[in-house]
């Protein structure tokens, strides 16, 4: 009796979507892909190999304050990109405020796409006067600029905190400044996809045999709706990733003890014209590189995903 085969691993099919041959045959993608990786594996990895942790003030000395980057005159091994005014290392910096600024991004996305599915499913499901107030609620906030619905509400939480609270609190109020302006996005196009699933057969017959709408609105219509939300959430990563770092240059983000590349931009910005430029300027193309990456996997995918270039 012959064994029967055994189905392909998830690898094996992935391998043979038509996601990856668009992936391994998009040159720009595979790039993008590679430098995100590099970017954000050597910011988890920095601790491993960085001269020292730029958040701890007991290993910064001033007598290796403002050293320019090693391969011009007065470099200094091991630092490689030189100092600032505090002795802080910039490479060390760099790498840890990258890693802030990773994980805000990435909270901002999530957290923004928690808020902003359930919105748009329960508006969508239901329809009516749930579906207006819900929505005009969203059209408010689309009407105002998103850089200034955050400056506003990490303004307001930060004032709201005992002063204690306002350095350690700093990346949750980030948080939460972002996903208040961007969870309108994901709303409304889940409410649109749902608008549409709504009427399909498959949601009626689960009606008819009673299932219970939560899990007609989780299990049947949202899965039908991730394609354009997957390429959303990439988008806005950088996106968010962006409006950390204005918030930070503005000084109401990341504080100067735990400096993103927002807040090391900043205090590099005060020493640009004094001939320290490497204090802004390594900070900046990091930030740069970051973005880039992400917004050409972006859209990378939403082309990928689109079946009408298929």
């Amino acid at each position: 009796m012959t064994a029967r085969p055994l189905p392909p691993s998830r690898l094996s099919r992935l391998r043979q979507s038509d996601l990856w041959w668009s992936f391994t045959h998009h040159r720009g993608a595979m790039i993008a892909a590679a430098l995100l990786f590099v970017l954000i594996f050597s910011a988890f990895t920095a601790p491993l190999y960085v001269p020292q942790n730029p958040f701890d003030p007991a290993q910064l000395d001033l007598l290796n304050a403002e050293y320019p980057p090693i391969w011009t005159e007065g470099g200094q091994w091991p630092y490689l990109l030189g100092t600032d005014t505090q002795g802080r290392d910039i490479l060390s910096a760099i790498l840890y405020g990258s890693r802030i600024s990773i994980l805000i991004g990435l909270a901002s996305v999530f957290f923004a796409l928690v808020v902003g599915i359930g919105t748009g499913l329960v508006a969508g499901y239901y329809g009516g006067l749930i579906e207006n107030l819900l929505m005009r609620f969203g059209d408010i906030l689309l009407s105002i600029p998103t850089i200034l619905i955050a400056i506003l509400v990490s303004a307001i939480v930060r004032e709201l905190l005992p002063p204690s609270l306002r350095e350690v609190g700093a990346g949750g109020v980030l948080v939460l400044a972002i996903v208040l302006s961007g969870w309108v996005q994901y709303a409304r196009t889940v409410r649109a996809q749902t608008a549409v699933e709504r009427g399909k057969e498959y949601v009626q017959a689960a009606q008819l045999l009673k299932v219970p709408a939560r899990r007609i609105m989780f299990r049947h219509i949202l899965p039908n709706t991730l394609t354009p939300i997957l390429v959303a959430a990439t988008l806005n990563f950088g996106m968010a990733i962006l409006t950390e770092a204005t918030l930070s240059f503005l000084g109401i983000g990341m504080p100067a003890s735990q400096p993103s590349l927002g807040t090391l931009i900043r205090l590099g910005n005060q020493f640009l014209f004094s001939g320290m430029w490497w204090i802004t300027v390594f900070p900046v193309l990091q930030l740069c590189l970051l973005v880039v990456a992400v917004n050409i996997l972006g859209d990378w995918l939403r082309d990928a995903l689109n079946p009408k270039l298929r």
